[in-house]
């Protein structure tokens, strides 16, 4: 298999770019597809979120092959977590999280001007960027201070590093599975949306 020229790179990601703004991303119309679609969308991260990290917890990032070498048990601890980390998400992304990722896009994106696809990343970006401090702090306090019985001392040093793990896959996670699986599945749900 040959190797793209630049050329063909850039003209993929424009193929992209036109694509996604003739179809539009699926969103939610009313308050009850808000509620839907945000429910979908936390539980998704969740998910992706609490494989990486009992995979991690598990030692597989250590293995010679990394993460390539995970086994079903894996997605068993990550669902039985994902159960309840999935509310949290939910809840702080209402309370907060989302508000903050629209004024990070508004501040930075013209909707009149700029691509409809760049403005959708741009929220995206500015929710991650709030939601994994917030869930890093959530995870710190649940899993190290309260039942890891960590010293509270230790809790900022705790919420750093576990941000430093988190948020490249909580970022790419979101960009390239959680919010397109999100806006995919709320599409079939809610097809007059379309």
């Amino acid at each position: 298999m040959e190797d793209e020229t630049p050329l063909e790179d850039i003209s993929l990601l424009l193929f992209f770019v036109r694509r996604c703004r003739e179809k539009g991303a699926v969103m939610p119309k009313t308050k009850v597809q808000g509620f839907v679609f945000g429910l979908i969308m936390s539980y998704v991260m969740a998910c992706g979120m609490e494989v990486y990290n009992v995979a991690i917890k598990e030692g597989f990032n250590l293995n010679v092959g990394g993460f390539s070498t995970m086994t079903n048990q894996v997605f068993l601890g990550a669902l039985a977590e994902a159960s309840y980390m999935g509310l949290f998400v939910f809840l702080t992304s209402n309370l907060w999280g989302n508000r903050i990722g629209t004024a990070f896009a508004t501040r930075y994106t013209d909707p009149e001007k700029d691509n409809p696809y760049f403005c959708r990343i741009m929220r995206q970006a500015g929710t991650v960027a709030v939601m994994c401090p917030t869930m890093s702090m959530i995870a710190s306090i649940l899993f190290n201070v309260i039942l890891a019985h960590q010293p509270l001392y230790n809790l900022p040093a705790i919420w750093a590093g576990t941000v430093i793990k988190n948020f490249p896959m909580a970022f790419f996670w979101n960009m390239f599975a959680a919010a397109p699986f999100t806006h995919w599945i709320f599409g079939k749900i809610f097809p007059e949306n379309r």
